[in-house]
């Protein structure tokens, strides 16, 4: 027998059997299932892997189709082996015309490109989402979770609403593959009459968490619902009625039915509520809402709050970790002597890690205290980088993780960990204010103008920022229109400042001089590096080394600063600097030496 007559034999045998119908099938079925599946992954959620694994799937699968093709048949009597050709049927399919030799064959390669030319669609689109430059749209596994509202009889209950709704985000911000909006956004739309579409747009989540809390004494019910922000669609919804001891049991399930309805992947067990007294519970959220009222009293009410949660339950981290921070923020703003107060916050935060060695938040506010008053860098450094360790993404941790890049004069480093927490956060105004700040120590004045112009459109009469502005502009050497920016500075502190630096670069000596009286009479103690630092300015050298010296003896917190301050270029190549940078332990190669190892978050 010849080759070509084998051949015929063969192609006669594929055609009898059925094979070249069954690749024709296989390969337009292939290919609708592919587009389906391009349809069903965006409006299921799917992962976008989901397109690769069923084309992998599919093309595997067409060789075991031919082999069952030819092996098998269907008859009558059922699927049966396939049983060899009957004398003469091969010869009767050779002997037909050329053009239904070649129909079969035909039709197979025809269901064989639909299938690899479909896989290979597939492949490329999955290939140019992932080389594609990253889009400003929400990411699909992402939420913001809105401030549940209070439905209690009694008013004064919405600190407990706020304080349930703050848990169950600082909750799911445990979830590596969730993008949670952080609080000061999420909040900031707290009583605005807005659509859901219109917030998550702001926020740039494509799910938000809202819901409702009513609780009459030792009773409480809590409603749930989760939106798609893209059309308004509850995804799910539920409600408990429960007592206050159930209270860490319904955050723990609301957390798992988000995380099961964004189909988010646990690389590990899903983070669960730290369960304490209820009681406890109760005070420790309150005394976080008055703390945000940022005044004398407020804070004092709040820690006297911590103390009796702490009487009731000793063991208590979250309260410990909260009262050491008022205790640090009344010695930053005065309201409390600084020795004392950052002694107390120092032994509140290691109470709280003798009690969990694994509080990231403990270990932050170690950091803090080491960078700001003890002047311990290396210590700073060792503490974020353990805070950041264990919790690598809380944007509270990477905003200090950034004060403390900038107090080691890296500002680049400073500037990308807080441009991450502004795109986490990005309705906060401090977050805008802080990095206009960060810009303009790195001469990056176009964008110090347009971040401090942010934190004003989100906070209006936000102290410092037309400070800010007015100051960068004086850089720019447009010293009429910073005048005319630091003129309406609201706080009388930053004008003040403000108008030393801006007089004295318009010629206005008398202005500035006056200026200048006004601020060391009124803000001797909480300016000291301030007034040196536009003494320097102005080209007085022996008066800013006077200045720097009484800030080493205030204690001055702007010394951390010190190395990223303009305002110290005249007196930069003064043999008296570098001296003085050594002796507080801020030389630039004190600063290189301290190693501090942290990224933003991918």
């Amino acid at each position: 027998m010849t080759d070509t007559q084998g051949y015929q034999r063969f192609f006669a045998e594929l055609k009898r059997r059925r094979v070249f119908r069954v690749m024709a099938v296989y390969g337009i079925v292939g290919f609708v299932v592919l587009q389906l599946v391009d349809l069903a992954v965006p409006a299921l959620l799917l992962p976008e892997w989901t397109y690769r694994l069923v084309a992998l799937f599919l093309l595997l699968g067409f060789p075991v189709a031919i082999v069952l093709a030819w092996a098998f048949e269907l008859t009558p009597e059922g699927v049966q082996r396939a049983t060899e050709a009957a004398p003469g049927e091969l010869g009767a399919i050779i002997a037909q015309p050329a053009s239904r030799h070649w129909l079969a064959g035909i039709l197979a390669l025809i269901g064989v490109v639909a299938l690899v030319g479909g896989a290979w669609w597939v492949g490329r689109q999955s290939a140019s989402v992932a080389d594609a430059e990253p889009t400003t749209g929400p990411v699909v596994a992402s939420i913001a979770v809105l401030p549940f509202v209070n439905m209690s009889d009694d008013a004064s209950n919405e600190y407990f609403s706020d304080g349930i709704s703050e848990e169950l985000l600082n909750l799911l911000a445990k979830i590596p593959d969730l993008h949670v909006a952080a609080r000061t956004s999420s909040f900031s739309f707290k009583g605005q009459d807005l659509e859901i579409t219109e917030i998550a747009d702001r926020l740039n989540v494509a799910h938000v968490l809202e819901g409702s809390v009513r609780k009459a004494d030792n009773e409480v019910r809590i409603t749930a619902q989760l939106i798609r922000a893209e059309d308004g669609f509850h995804v799910w919804s539920d409600t408990w009625d429960r007592t206050l001891q159930d209270i860490f049991a319904i955050q723990d399930e609301i957390a798992a039915d988000v995380t099961e309805q964004l189909k988010v992947t646990l690389l590990g067990a899903a983070p669960t509520a730290e369960k304490t007294d209820p009681e406890a519970y109760a005070l420790v959220l309150q005394a976080r809402q008055l703390g945000r009222q940022r005044t004398a009293e407020a804070y004092e009410r709040a820690n006297a709050l911590y103390d009796q949660a702490l009487a009731i339950e000793p063991e208590y981290t979250a309260a410990w970790v909260g009262l050491g921070g008022n205790y640090s923020v009344q010695a930053g703003d005065g309201w409390r002597p600084v020795d004392e107060a950052n002694r107390l916050a120092r032994e509140a935060a290691n109470r709280a890690l003798s009690i969990d060695p694994e509080y990231a938040e403990a270990y932050a506010l170690l950091g803090s205290i080491a960078d700001v008053y003890d002047n311990d860098l290396a210590a700073a450094a060792r503490h974020l980088e353990r805070a950041l360790e264990l919790d690598p993404t809380n944007t509270d941790i990477l905003r200090d993780a950034s004060f403390l890049a900038s107090s080691l004069s890296r500002l680049d480093q400073a500037i990308a960990l807080l441009e991450y927490v502004a795109a986490r956060d990005p309705v906060n105004p401090g977050a805008h204010a802080t990095l206009g700040v960060y810009y303009l120590f790195a001469g990056r004045l176009d964008e110090s103008i347009a971040s401090s112009r942010t934190a004003l459109a989100l906070s209006p009469g936000r102290a410092n920022a037309t400070m800010l502005i007015g100051w960068a502009l004086l850089e720019k050497g447009e010293p009429e229109a910073a005048l005319a920016a630091i003129q309406e500075e609201p706080s009388e502190a930053w004008r003040v400042a403000g108008l030393v630096g801006a007089y004295h670069a318009l010629g206005q000596s008398a202005e500035s001089d006056a200026a200048l009286a006004k601020l060391i009479a009124d803000y001797e103690h909480n300016a000291a590096v301030q007034i040196a630092s536009l003494l320097a300015f102005r080209g007085d050298a022996d008066g800013a080394f006077e200045w720097l010296e009484k800030a080493v003896q205030y204690r001055d917190a702007g010394l951390s600063k010190i190395s990223t301050y303009s305002t110290f270029a005249n007196i930069h190549n003064d043999p008296r600097w570098l001296p003085f940078l050594e002796s507080i332990g801020r030389s630039p190669e004190q600063l290189a030496a301290i190693k501090f190892e942290v990224r933003e978050p991918q």
